[in-house]
């Protein structure tokens, strides 16, 4: 392994946050694409899903034939076949997908939120931020689940929108800082 000199060293990192500074723009993209379309972009999630659970399904059929007795076949080959059934299901039936993601989604933010309100009254000198987000998150869940399944057409396309710009915001900013880290290094 070679040894870099600072000059390498400053230079690599001036890469690297190059690269991590474009990274967060292309999560404002599509973050702002996901909003505007947030329709297409569950759409989007739904068939990622599908592909992920097809996929799953390999990864278990070949871990099922890397020894450990029949049994451990037997289940890896079961769980194999439900994971690709699954995910063609959902890759055949797009619009079914995108409905059950949303309620899947609705029920996790619901019950997310009931827990967080539970956590504040339990958890001596809680912050008021942490009722606060039980109570959004509660009312979330609920606007998505009492407006199913007309709000699959856009609950998980903007929500994932919203992920995505704020997290490419906050990437933008921590690429930012290094970078001027790496200038005030190299001066």
């Amino acid at each position: 392994m070679a040894i870099e000199t600072p000059g390498q060293v400053v230079q690599s990192a001036k890469r690297f946050t190059g690269w991590y500074i474009a990274a967060a723009i292309a999560f404002i993209v599509l973050g702002v694409f996901a909003i505007m379309e947030p329709a297409v972009a569950s759409l989007g999630v739904a068939l990622l899903v599908g592909w992920l659970f097809v996929f799953g399904g390999i990864a278990h059929l070949i871990t099922a034939f890397k020894g450990g007795g029949a049994k451990q076949v037997i289940w890896q080959v079961l769980i194999a076949v439900v994971y690709a059934v699954g995910g063609v299901y959902l890759l055949a039936n797009p619009l079914m997908a995108v409905g059950t993601l949303t309620l899947l989604l609705a029920s996790v933010l619901f019950i997310a939120g009931v827990f967080e309100i539970a956590a504040y009254f339990q958890i001596a000198g809680a912050s008021g931020w942490l009722l606060a987000n039980g109570i959004v998150t509660l009312l979330l869940g609920g606007l998505i689940w009492f407006q199913w399944p007309s709000s699959s057409i856009w609950a998980i396309g903007l929500l994932v929108g919203v992920n995505l710009l704020v997290t490419g915001f906050t990437r933008l900013m921590l690429g930012a800082a290094g970078r001027r880290v790496v200038n005030r290094v190299a001066a």
